[in-house]
């Protein structure tokens, strides 16, 4: 699987290839673990994350790192068109969504400028190799006036909720992981909260790729965060 942890969390070109061998191997188990991890709470933040969007019925929009196609699902059943990339060969081939989904880096999306209405992520950001390159793409094929909505994890600003959240994440998962799918695969994804910019840092980057109204929104206690912005008009 690469140079996951155990021996440091991987940079650059090893990283991506890392995170596309890992999420080869788990996808087939993929939306169960989720389902367990999460106690089914990751259904109601991908809908958030939907909702967010607020665009018109019929539009088109890009779920980057789609997996296997929760989002799309999601963004299918709130009459959206969706369109999902990936750069997981495996997770696109357990996908259980009709959208049409491509194989490709986000980082350079084989997509013509302003290509959709908005676009959308689920659990991706910390997965990408540069966030900066990945805003300015999405400024790219995203319309002016469009919409994004990314969603991701956090830790709690909560001391207590801190604490335990890394405990369960940082020990309970793991071993669901080793249980039902890959152990190295369920220690990493705890670990790569790590490659999570500060969130004004975060901010500042999709402002300085061309979005505006920038906002985040901390969801069920700050152990997820949603991230929207809008394209600018101009």
């Amino acid at each position: 699987m690469g140079a996951l942890p155990g021996a440091g969390l991987p940079e650059g070109e090893a990283k991506a290839r890392a995170v596309r061998e890992m999420f080869d191997t788990i996808a087939p188990r993929y939306d169960l673990i989720n389902r367990i991890i999460t106690f089914g709470l990751d259904r109601r933040w991908r809908r958030t994350t939907v909702d967010a969007l607020a665009l018109a019925q019929g539009s088109t929009v890009l779920d980057v790192a789609c997996g296997t196609g929760d989002l799309c699902i999601d963004l299918g059943s709130r009459a959206y068109l969706p369109v999902g990339i990936d750069l997981s060969i495996g997770m696109l081939t357990h996908a259980r969504t009709s959208a049409p989904l491509v194989q490709t880096d986000a980082l350079a999306m084989p997509f013509p400028a302003a290509s959709f209405d908005g676009a959308v992520s689920g659990f991706a950001l910390r997965n990408v190799v540069a966030w900066g390159s990945l805003f300015t793409e999405l400024a790219r094929v995203v319309r002016p006036g469009g919409r994004i909505s990314l969603l991701d994890v956090d830790s709690p600003a909560n001391p207590v909720l801190r604490v335990g959240h890394s405990m369960y994440f940082g020990h309970v998962v793991p071993r669901i992981g080793s249980l039902l799918s890959d152990r190295d695969a369920y220690r990493y994804l705890p670990k790569s909260v790590a490659y999570l910019p500060p969130a004004e840092t975060t901010l500042s980057l999709l402002r300085d790729a061309g979005f505006v109204d920038t906002r985040r929104q901390l969801l069920s206690g700050g152990i997820t965060q949603l991230i929207t912005a809008t394209r600018s008009p101009t």
